[in-house]
């Protein structure tokens, strides 16, 4: 559950809704502890979810930077490449 919430800002083209909704629904299942909350807990949950989602919204339309956007289908195959190092077997 939730190892892996991407970096979303600067990327060309830019982070789509629902990107920044998944990364959002991540980080409220990391918080609660919940992958799928009670029936009690779901409206809260689900709120907290819609308020992250506005939160990060807001932050990623307010950060600057003067570095290039970066891409991800580039990023993406570095990942991949970094991966692939990390857990290549030893030739023996």
């Amino acid at each position: 559950m939730c190892r892996n919430i991407r970096t979303l800002f600067n990327f060309d083209p830019p982070a789509t809704e629902d990107e920044i909704r998944a990364a959002s629904l991540q980080f409220v299942r990391k918080l609660s502890g919940f992958t799928r909350p009670s029936q009690a807990n779901t409206e809260p949950f689900e709120r907290a979810v819609d308020e992250v989602t506005e939160a990060a919204r807001r932050l990623l339309d307010a950060l600057q930077t003067n570095a290039p956007a970066r891409d991800r289908d580039v990023e993406a195959d570095k990942a991949r490449e970094r991966s692939r190092q990390r857990f290549a077997r030893p030739v023996a």
